[in-house]
């Protein structure tokens, strides 16, 4: 009996976050995907990238669009992807950011779910508030600047764009 392929979701809010998740795609090729972001508008794109790499068709969730203003908003967004991280019990959560890519960490790290945050590469003069907030409860915790990178985190690996 074959051994059962490692789980990612990977979640990012569209925009700038979205880029650069959907380019670390081929970090996750062989992997089961569940890609979660805030605007199903991007579905079909995840569809396509996965027929041309040959990879079968990864899961694709949407979560409703909040930031730190808006706080009704957010406790939607806590729910929904509370209730996607139980469903579907990913191996490992990959995330770009921004509040989506925090909560779902956050829970994640609560279900004792490896967790990968990488700071957006917009952040080059400080780690992103989202970033500062993910960090300390990140398995893996990278910043895309070397100049940002330190002893305590985030490591530096290289930028994704």
């Amino acid at each position: 009996m074959g051994q059962k392929r490692k789980h990612v979701m990977a979640v990012a809010s569209a925009g700038g976050h979205w880029v650069q998740l959907s380019r670390l795609a081929p970090a996750w090729a062989g992997c089961e995907v569940t890609y979660v972001t805030t605007d199903p508008g991007l579905e079909a794109e995840v569809r396509e990238a996965a027929e041309a790499a040959g990879e079968p068709q990864p899961r694709f969730r949407t979560v409703i669009e909040a930031n730190r203003w808006q706080k009704l908003r957010l406790l939607r967004m806590v729910l929904q992807l509370a209730a996607i991280l139980v469903w579907h019990r990913p191996d490992v959560v990959v995330t770009t950011g921004a509040a989506p890519g925090v909560i779902a960490l956050r829970l994640a790290a609560l279900m004792r779910t490896r967790t990968v945050w990488i700071d957006s590469i917009a952040n080059a003069e400080k780690l992103s508030l989202s970033g500062r907030l993910a960090g300390n409860h990140a398995d893996l915790w990278l910043t895309q600047w070397e100049h940002l990178a330190a002893p305590e985190g985030p490591d530096f690996r290289g930028s994704v764009v």
